[in-house]
Parts: C-alpha cells; sequence; structure tokens
C-alpha cells in the first residue's frame, strides 16, 4: 500500500489511564523507535503474542525495526475464537514465567480481536499487572477492540464472561497490514465501523453510505478515513465511561442478538463482526417497532447493514436465541440492557424490553435473512 499522511494521534483518557491511538501505514516498521519514546530509553524486556499466521505474514517487518540484542521473543496463540480460554491464558502465563518475564517487561498484542482480549487479559493478571500495548491487525481490531481496556476470554456459558479492565500503554494501526485481510474479515470489521456511525457518527455513517465501493475495495485512504471516524467514537465514549456504568453501554448495540448467535453457532459458523451485524438488525426492528426511530431511518440504516454484508445465513431457533440472551454480561441485578436506536447518531439504554418483544425483533432479523437468500 501506498503512504498517506499520518493523522494525528488520537487520545484516550481515563481515570486508569491516558494513551494514543496512531493510525499511520508503516507503524510496524518503525515500532522500536517507538518503543523507545513510550518507555524513555530502551525498551524492557518485550513479548509477542500472535497467531501462527499472523507471525509467517509480518514478523520479519516487525523484527527489522529493533536491534538484534532487543528483538522480542514470539508467544503464539492458535487463530479462533474456540481458542480464546481460560486455559490459553494458564499456558502464556506459564511461558513468561519460564522465559523469565517480570513486572518490567512488555506484552505487544500483534492480531485481531482474540489477540487483544486475551493478551490484555495476561498483562492484567500476570504478576498482578504488566504493561501491554495494541498492534492490531484486523479492521475489527482496529476500529473497537484494541482500544478501552476491556480484556477477557469467553466461558462455555458466555463470551467474555472472564476477564478485566486494563488499559494499554499505547495503541498502534497500522493501515498497511489491512491489505492481507480476506474480503469476510474486511466486511466483518466494517460492521463494527456501521455500528458507530448508527450510534453516534452521522457524517461518519454518510461517509460509508457514500464511499462504500472504495471502502470495501481497501483504498488505503477510505480505510485511514473509516478507521479514524470509528475510533474517535469509541475514544469518545471510553474516556467519558470507562467501565461501562453508562454511556460505553451504547457501543453493545447489536450486541446483545450478536453475542446469541455467537453462542449457538458455537463461535464458528460467522465473524464476530457478522454475528453483530444480525444484531443490529433485530435491533433496528426493535427501535422501530416501539417508535424510537422512523421508517426512513430504519430503511437507511438497515441498508448500510446489508451494503456491508450480506452477513452469512446461519440457521437457530428464535426463542433459542432470546434465552441465550439472559448469560449476557449486560445483564445486571436480573434485568437486561438493550441499546436502542433513537435515531441516525442517537441511542438509549432500554431495561424493560420483554421477552415478547425481543423474539418479535430476533423473527424480523430472520425475515430479513429469509430475503437475502431469494
Amino acid at each position: 500500500m501506498r503512504y498517506h499522511s499520518p493523522v494525528p494521534p488520537i487520545r484516550v483518557t481515563t481515570p486508569a489511564a491516558s494513551y494514543d491511538v496512531t493510525i499511520a501505514p508503516g507503524a510496524l516498521r518503525s515500532l522500536y523507535p517507538r518503543l523507545r519514546r513510550l518507555t524513555a530509553g530502551n525498551p524492557p524486556r518485550t513479548f509477542v503474542v500472535t497467531s501462527p499466521n499472523i507471525w509467517a505474514l509480518w514478523h520479519q517487518a516487525l523484527l527489522e525495526s529493533f536491534p538484534a540484542l532487543h528483538r522480542p521473543t514470539a508467544l503464539f496463540l492458535p487463530a479462533g475464537e474456540k481458542h480464546k480460554r481460560l486455559a490459553a491464558i494458564e499456558s502464556l502465563a506459564q511461558q513468561l514465567a519460564l522465559a523469565g518475564a517480570d513486572r518490567d517487561s512488555l506484552l505487544l498484542a500483534f492480531g485481531g480481536g482474540v489477540i487483544g482480549d486475551v493478551t490484555g487479559f495476561l498483562a492484567a493478571i500476570y504478576m498482578r499487572g504488566i504493561r501491554y500495548l495494541g498492534l492490531p491487525t484486523t479492521l475489527l481490531a482496529q476500529v473497537d477492540s484494541s482500544l478501552g481496556g476491556k480484556t477477557g476470554v469467553n466461558l462455555a456459558a458466555g463470551k467474555n464472561l472472564i476477564g478485566s479492565f486494563h488499559q494499554p500503554l499505547a495503541v498502534f494501526s497500522d493501515i498497511d497490514l489491512l491489505a492481507t485481510l480476506p474480503p469476510a474479515e474486511l466486511r466483518s470489521g466494517l460492521q463494527e465501523s456501521v455500528k458507530a456511525g448508527i450510534i453516534r457518527s452521522p457524517s461518519l455513517l454518510r461517509y460509508l453510505e457514500a464511499n462504500a465501493d472504495a471502502v470495501l475495495a481497501a483504498e488505503p485512504a477510505a480505510l485511514t478515513r473509516v478507521v479514524t471516524a470509528s475510533v474517535k467514537v469509541k475514544a469518545e465514549v471510553v474516556s467519558q465511561d470507562e467501565k461501562e456504568s453508562g454511556l460505553r453501554m451504547i457501543l453493545n448495540f447489536g450486541h446483545t442478538i450478536g453475542h446469541a448467535i455467537e453462542a449457538a453457532t458455537h463461535y464458528r459458523k460467522l465473524l464476530h463482526g457478522e454475528a453483530i451485524a444480525w444484531g443490529m438488525l433485530a435491533a433496528l426492528n426493535l427501535s422501530l417497532s416501539r417508535g424510537g426511530i422512523t421508517r426512513k431511518d430504519f430503511d437507511r440504516m438497515v441498508a448500510l447493514v446489508l451494503r456491508y454484508g450480506p452477513p452469512p445465513l446461519f440457521r437457530c431457533d428464535p426463542a433459542r436465541l432470546v434465552a441465550l440472551t439472559g448469560g449476557d454480561k449486560k445483564v445486571r441485578s436480573g434485568r437486561r440492557a438493550f441499546v436502542l436506536a433513537t435515531g441516525i447518531g442517537s441511542t438509549e439504554i432500554a431495561y424493560d424490553v420483554t421477552d415478547a418483544e425481543l423474539l418479535a425483533a430476533t423473527r424480523a432479523m430472520f425475515t430479513h435473512m429469509r430475503h437475502t437468500e431469494e
């Protein structure tokens, strides 16, 4: 990919930590100098947590920026959501201990959302907390999961039920890394950008509508614009509400049913963004049925979700999906928090959504599915 002028770093400021998200082509090839600036001298003992496929594609570019004596040690986690479990945390922690990692060591999360969540959680609990840095390699990780400090792993009972808030030292999003993304991974990540537009940024939503061809063609300038606008949305929200006590819950738009879909399909049938796309369609149907959005805005937002899909089809009893929402971590004191759209760029949190309403919205989602199948 050709070089494009980097955008100014985006600052995330929370009670626990403040850090920059840098969006720039070539960031990987200049990683060591960037680490030196962050750590005021030679970086400490550094470990890269990554997957074998990411390492095969990009290890040379990463390692070339380090002097031979300071090259990081690579630790591997197999690709896939099924490896986002406590067993992986124990294995990686044991490897760190045997390699002599101490409280000054630094972890690099070099991969997609699973790598980022696992590495962040590992950093949060190894020796009661060490530093880590995000090097997201997928669009979904660059626009969403790499910032905000939500780390964790899955249980059989539900997604991300074990975890911790642990903010990174910094995030470096290298647009060049997106060049090797399969089309399905690109579209999956773009659904999180669609979400950002729906919940908080009408300008991002308009850009996604007007420039879909360039964005889906992975043109660097278009992707830089989308990543930057998406990160700004999340940075603003996280900076105001680090631990999801209020505003941050809007980032879960589409995730209640989306996570249920992932659980029902055993995390194997759909990519995360694909499941969230279906979840957003359910949420939009519920928003419409409650009178929160107009038919015009509903049609516009649904069309955008489908433009960046269509997400893959799957089969499941709608009642089972509703039942699975009971294990969602957004259930508090027995009340299910559900994010509803109230317009393009605005939302509300509803605690009184009934199972009957959710069932109707889920069935409407399957109606969309049947139409895409025709």
